[in-house]
């Protein structure tokens, strides 16, 4: 999966340990206790700025939970970093106990999905213009205020504790201000909203996305579908996994899964996903050291599927990273996997070891797919284009993209799709499949992106795959929207190369 586009140019992994479920407390059936899960692939453990916390910090749970939290939540905001990349080295070089890293990614997933909503609560009762705060600072209170708001943490605790972890990262002076704000806010009843009109202005702050975001979703999707789709982006995702069919059918890992007490249930449209409940680190779960299954949320299943291609064929993935995609088809083809940056591929090869996958799944150089693809290559049976995009599919996962992207981002973002397409498009072998893929709702990406493609080349047409009907589908596409359904947002067409 190429994933959402960085506005600093990277993307988020999606097989991080930030796959952890949201406010789970401690370790859970089916974990070996005490494993501890391969090295981080996007980078080295981080620990919080001046290195480990107190160990007084340490031996007050909350205290130390939040330490930790505004550390992640600063440097997130500083340097355009993905969250689930600074949680995860944040967590691992923090030694918190479990109980009290799930609290910590609770926090810092929470106040990052509604960070606009409490900076509307926040506003009137700050004698500072927010955003001339401190990074550091700004996150204690919107720390504060999410846990006031959005918890059932006690009002004294989620006040006193916060302003306790601002002393331990080294911003003391600041505390006084803080627990002046936050005391004001613990007094109210109900957390302000907005007039409900404009109601545009009313959705924007109640469910916490940009203006102009929802304004295009009520365009695009009509008011009561937007509405179901904020509220979504809002819930903490469910941790969905792949079966390795290389390796075991998903009724027998279902069963296993039951057996060491994990309980899980079959995905209602994937055939090949399971629902994990409150499953702790995944790494420390059964049949992740064996290969048996790989993180991948179920929408993004059903582009792998939806491609469709026969046994054996030549598979090539031109935007591999992290490589969900890529190990998917890897289970019943031969794939060579491109990307542009040789750490991403040494993830990916790592991946694939896990899974068992090595013999099926190559590593080409490292190769800018928005140029021209080297001849060398040769032609390929299905061509798998996971475009970097805006990732409007994913806003529940990567939360912080509500506050980088920009409308302005999507013309830029459909430019560089079409070039991939077009470089893409020169290593289909006549007859074989083109298959173009995004993890955003927005039809510039998705499907006024593909029909001005195929205009522009005969020799392609749109076909579905076999059994189509199982497919969410629209106008001949894969689509799938966030919303009641649990699923991330994505976009594939199908293509074939006819001559």
């Amino acid at each position: 999966m190429a994933g959402p586009a960085n506005p600093r140019g990277g993307r988020p992994g999606a097989q991080g340990k930030a796959a952890r479920l949201q406010g789970n407390r401690g370790p859970r059936p089916g974990t070996r206790p005490g494993a501890r899960g391969p090295a981080q692939a996007q980078g080295e453990a981080w620990a919080p700025a001046g290195g480990a916390l107190p160990a007084w910090a340490r031996t007050s749970p909350g205290v130390g939970a939040r330490a930790v939290a505004l550390q992640v939540l600063t440097r997130v905001t500083k340097t355009d970093a993905f969250l689930n990349v600074v949680l995860d080295g944040a967590l691992d070089g923090a030694g918190l106990e479990p109980r009290d890293a799930a609290f910590t990614t609770e926090l810092c997933y929470g106040t990052a999905r509604r960070q606009l909503t409490l900076d509307f609560a926040l506003k009137p009762y700050s004698s500072q213009a927010l955003d001339h705060l401190e990074d550091d600072v700004l996150a204690a209170l919107r720390l504060g205020a999410y846990q006031l708001f959005f918890t059932r943490v006690p009002r004294h605790a989620a006040v006193a504790e916060t302003v306790e972890a601002l002393k331990v990262i080294g911003k003391a002076r600041a505390a006084g201000y803080a627990n002046a704000v936050l005391r004001k806010l613990a007094a109210l009843t109900e957390l302000p909203l907005p007039p409900p009109e404009p109601v545009v202005d009313r959705l924007s702050v109640e469910h916490a996305h940009p203006r102009w975001l929802v304004e295009r979703w009520r365009q695009q999707f009509g008011p009561e579908r937007a509405a179901a789709m904020l509220a979504a982006d809002n819930e903490a995702p469910l941790v969905v996994v792949r079966a390795n069919s290389a390796r075991i059918t998903r009724d027998a890992l279902v069963q296993q899964l039951r057996e060491v007490g994990v309980a899980c249930e079959p995905t209602r449209t994937s055939t090949e996903g399971v629902v994990l409940s409150a499953p702790g680190r995944v790494e420390d779960l059964f049949g992740f050291a064996e290969g048996l299954w790989q993180v991948q949320d179920e929408a993004a299943q059903l582009v792998g599927a939806f491609a469709a291609p026969a046994d054996g064929a030549r598979v090539l993935d031109v935007c591999a990273a992290p490589g969900g995609k890529a190990c998917h088809l890897a289970q019943r083809c031969e794939v060579t996997a491109l990307d542009v940056f040789p750490a991403r591929l040494a993830a990916i090869a790592r991946e694939s070891k896990r899974l068992g996958l090595s013999d099926r799944l190559k590593l080409g150089a490292p190769a800018d797919a928005s140029k021209p693809l080297p001849e060398s290559l040769g032609e390929f049976d299905l061509v798998l284009v996971d475009a970097p995009c805006s990732g409007l599919g994913t806003l529940r996962r990567h939360p912080e993209l509500r506050w980088r992207r920009l409308e302005d981002d999507l013309p830029r973002l459909r430019a560089l799709q079409r070039k991939i397409l077009e470089h893409a498009f020169e290593r289909v072998a006549p007859g074989g499949l083109l298959v173009y893929a995004v993890c955003s709702v927005d039809p510039s990406e998705g499907a006024d992106q593909i029909e001005p493609f195929l205009r522009s080349h005969p020799e392609l047409t749109t076909e579905p795959p076999p059994a189509a009907d199982r497919f969410p589908t629209w106008q001949g596409h894969l689509r799938t929207l966030m919303g009641p359904e649990g699923m991330d947002g994505h976009f594939a067409a199908r293509l074939r190369r006819m001559y």
